[in-house]
């Protein structure tokens, strides 16, 4: 216990943001979970997997009864494009991010036979795009000849200390603590701040069959000084909220194969923020499949869908104004911050992967994913502007997974 403690404090974890996948959420964080489309709720396969989707099956998973270390990173690569048009002038550019790493380390050991202990630390979601110098306005200024900067991004991280308890041997129940880091740039400076949140989950399992239940509560960061909405002179704070969720899932596990179906609802239509910018209501539904070839090789894959929950405005009126958490905000810049510098759309997700075992001790994981391109255009009442936004995803999973 005392060496993977070790190994756990020794990994240093910068967060970075991406352009994430279901709304701004990474679909699963972990490569085994990745690689199987996300899903986790009623079987996660390793401590990542378990502290991320359901923190009952810290008791359950195939790990037990001992303790695992997981040290994974997604090196993820959103190819992001945006078109404005103004009055018939066409510009096109492509965001100039491009590449992130995004770390992830779990940990679950034994408390006693039936409490266990683990901690997580995580980067679970973030967007972004750069279009500076690429003739984008954000600002709304035509003394600018809407020649301005559209820069945003956006960095969520998670510190999870994680309690499960086996009240049956077919009956687990978990709860995570949530401590919550957010970091938020518009292109005036980054703003950052900390909160909390819990995650409970519970996990039954008859015959080959497992079921998970999990609620993750809303976490609201106050971002201060962010970004002057409303034109006075003075920088506004802008409070995030990543929305509760509830998620369910079944698994079925005979001999080497192992299939899971997740569904979640993410609530971002009541989420501070998300609603002040028009998101609406999710639902994901993810498919995971896992087999093992003889007891060194494993290979899995997934697919993963959620519906874009950025709404579109079109025929919005570009002269008028709207108000973002008591400011008057004009509402082109904001139409422009919604649809081109906060593209999160993607929808079609295909995930692949393979695993191999060292040893008793350690695993190799690999593993690929692709979010299909999608796209997204709004106009104004006047056909004065139009605004497009284009992304696709590719991400390449690794990770090493140490028991002892």
């Amino acid at each position: 216990m005392k060496r993977a403690i070790m190994i756990l404090l020794l990994v240093f974890l910068t967060p970075v943001s991406g352009l994430a996948t279901n709304g701004d959420n990474l679909i699963g964080v972990g490569v085994v979970s990745r690689t199987m489309g996300g899903v986790g709720i009623a079987a996660p396969q390793d401590a990542m997997s378990a502290i991320f989707s359901n923190p009952a099956a810290m008791c359950t998973a195939p790990y037990c009864p001992g303790s695992q270390v997981v040290i994974s990173g997604t090196i993820f690569s959103p190819t992001v494009e945006a078109e404005v048009t103004i009055m018939g002038n066409k510009k096109r550019a492509r965001s100039e991010m491009e590449v992130f790493i995004v770390p992830a380390v779990g940990l679950s050991v034994p408390i006693t036979e039936r409490l266990r202990f683990g901690f997580g630390a995580y980067g679970v979601s973030g967007m972004g795009v750069d279009y500076r110098n690429k003739g984008f306005d954000l600002d709304n200024d035509p003394a600018n000849g809407y020649e301005g900067d559209v820069f945003t991004k956006l960095e969520i991280m998670r510190f999870a200390p994680n309690i499960a308890y086996l009240i049956t041997p077919n009956l687990s129940i978990g709860a995570s603590l949530h401590v919550v880091y957010g970091s938020l740039d518009l292109g005036r400076g980054s703003s950052h701040n900390y909160t909390v949140g819990i995650q409970l989950g519970t996990i039954y399992k008859k015959g080959p069959f497992s079921f998970g239940l999990i609620y993750v509560s809303p976490e609201k960061v106050k971002h201060e000084r962010v970004y002057d909405f409303d034109s006075d002179g003075t920088a506004d704070t802008l409070e995030l909220e990543s929305p509760q969720s509830i998620g369910f899932g079944v698994a079925f596990e005979s001999g080497n194969l192992l299939i899971e179906a997740d569904t979640r609802w993410y609530n971002w239509a009541d989420a501070e923020g998300y609603k002040d910018f028009d998101w609406d209501n999710q639902w994901v539904y993810a498919l995971g499949v896992q087999y093992r070839l003889g007891s060194r090789f494993v290979v899995r894959a997934g697919y993963n869908y959620g519906e874009n929950p950025v709404k579109i405005h079109n025929r919005f009126n570009a002269m008028g104004l709207t108000e973002i958490q008591g400011k008057q905000t004009p509402i082109l810049g904001y139409e422009y911050l919604r649809i081109i510098g906060f593209p999160a759309i993607v929808e079609h997700h295909i995930t692949m992967g393979m695993g191999y075992k060292i040893s008793e001790k350690a695993g190799l994981y690999l593993g690929y994913m692709h979010a299909f391109s999608k796209d997204v255009v709004e106009e104004d009442s006047l056909g004065i502007f139009r605004l497009r936004s284009e992304l696709k995803e590719d991400s390449y999973e690794f990770g090493l997974i140490l028991n002892f």
